[in-house]
């Protein structure tokens, strides 16, 4: 089950990556692969059980995923202490149109599910 999850998940990045060679440079392959892995789940309708076993298995090591970047953080402190201002300065700008726009798209979906409730 594993193997047969493993080898959709690689089957779906190769796809992207090959996607991503030819067609769509701009876009890197995995995220191609993600977006094709996606559709598909939803064109089939379900995760079947080898999909499932093999997230299920990666989930355990995603904690180590996150290693390299806190690394990185701690050797260029002096760079990030340097940048402190503007580094904050773009989050929270980043944090004020984030919210802005999933309010906006919160309103106009809940707009568009009143509308379809109420009788023609």
């Amino acid at each position: 089950m594993l193997l047969r999850g493993l080898t959709w998940l690689v089957l779906f990045q190769l796809i992207g990556t090959v996607l991503s060679v030819l067609i769509l440079p701009m876009l890197p392959g995995p995220i191609i692969g993600l977006v094709l892995l996606f559709v598909f789940l939803l064109v089939r309708g379900e995760v079947g059980e080898p999909l499932n076993v093999a997230a299920s298995s990666l989930l355990r090591y995603l904690p180590l995923l996150l290693v390299p970047p806190a690394v990185g953080v701690m050797v260029y402190a002096a760079a990030i202490a340097a940048d402190f201002w503007a580094i904050v300065g773009a989050l929270a700008l980043s944090l004020v149109l984030s919210l802005a726009f999933a309010g906006w798209l919160m309103q106009k979906l809940i707009e568009r599910q009143v509308r379809r409730r109420e009788p023609t």
